[in-house]
């Protein structure tokens, strides 16, 4: 990347990740464009970027609308003149089991998590050509790795976006100077687990060990200055390819906890979150439920959990090979 002033673009920038992504650039006097749904939320964290040293701008844009996503792709190049990295963070969750929950919201899932990161690269690789470089960081989770049964949409575009990924990679080969960067976080504690879908019939629960949105926009704000194809966030990578093997027993595994998670967590309606109409208000960085909680600890937690959770299905499934 040429030194000076960073040009960064970032897509769901108004909560979580992406907002504190956007903070994070702006402590390096980076010039931002920053999009999502509610506006509300945009000049929120607009605001916090602007106390922390940078320039910014926002837009409101839908991502499954590929249309909206084109014409905020040529503002963006028409307002920084360059765009240095491009970081589509869209991402929706609907938890439930596949039969309880409507059809329209699982496809909601890929319209806004697979579609809408495609629309964003559709929009910027052009761009990117033209300009002879650009990188284009991918926000998936280690939900590409590892199946998520009460969220079979969800792993659906995680895993399709990690495929994604290593296609666009392959047809850039002769444009050595552009990159795709995948990130692949543990749990996060962010806003989302208030925007999410919910067909459970429990209240969710921010779970035990989440890290910080700051630990990820850390590793978001690393890509800039040095681009790598696969960056995971809160577990050793090799954790996560043990789990590609181990997933059919770790997924029937963490079925049976959710089953049971169900029936003794506390009631909660039906709803569809976020899904349809962006919040109302600002939703801030995190969800508020861990109470600050350092980086370093939910990391280590969070990686444990993982772990844990792999080995226990690669010790099931080498006692059913023994029996």
């Amino acid at each position: 990347m040429k030194s000076g002033t960073i040009r960064v673009v970032i897509t769901g920038a108004s909560s979580g990740i992406g907002a504190a992504t956007a903070i994070a650039f702006a402590r390096q006097g980076a010039h931002l464009l920053l999009g999502a749904r509610g506006e509300a939320g945009l000049e929120d964290i607009a605001r916090r970027c602007r106390a922390a040293g940078g320039w910014v701008d926002t837009v409101p844009v839908d991502v499954t609308d590929a249309a909206s996503v084109a014409r905020f792709a040529r503002h963006a190049r028409q307002l920084l003149g360059e765009i240095d990295l491009w970081f589509s963070n869209v991402g929706i969750g609907v938890v439930g089991k596949y039969q309880d929950v409507p059809i329209a919201d699982h496809h909601r899932v890929i319209e806004a998590n697979l579609i809408g990161h495609m629309n964003d690269a559709y929009a910027v690789l052009p761009i990117f050509r033209d300009q002879g470089h650009g990188i284009w960081v991918n926000m998936i989770s280690v939900g590409g790795f590892i199946a998520s049964p009460y969220a079979a949409a969800y792993t659906a575009s995680k895993f399709a976006l990690r495929g994604f990924s290593q296609a666009l990679r392959g047809e850039l080969h002769d444009y050595p100077h552009i990159h795709v960067c995948d990130v692949y976080p543990t749990f996060v504690d962010t806003p989302a687990i208030y925007h999410a879908a919910n067909y459970t019939g429990a209240r969710l629960k921010m779970p035990p060990g989440a890290m910080a949105p700051e630990r990820v926009a850390e590793a978001v704000v690393a890509l800039a200055r040095k681009p790598r194809a696969t960056t995971v966030v809160g577990a050793p990578a090799s954790v996560l390819e043990l789990g590609q093997f181990a997933s059919p027993v770790s997924a029937s595994l963490m079925d049976r906890f959710m089953d049971r998670w169900t029936k003794r967590a506390e009631p909660a309606a039906d709803t569809t979150g976020t899904f349809y109409a962006p919040p109302a208000g600002a939703s801030g960085i995190r969800s508020g439920m861990r109470g600050g909680a350092p980086a370093s600890g939910g990391q280590n937690k969070a990686a444990l959990a993982l772990g844990a959770t792999v080995l226990a299905a690669l010790g099931l499934q080498f006692l059913r090979r023994r029996s």
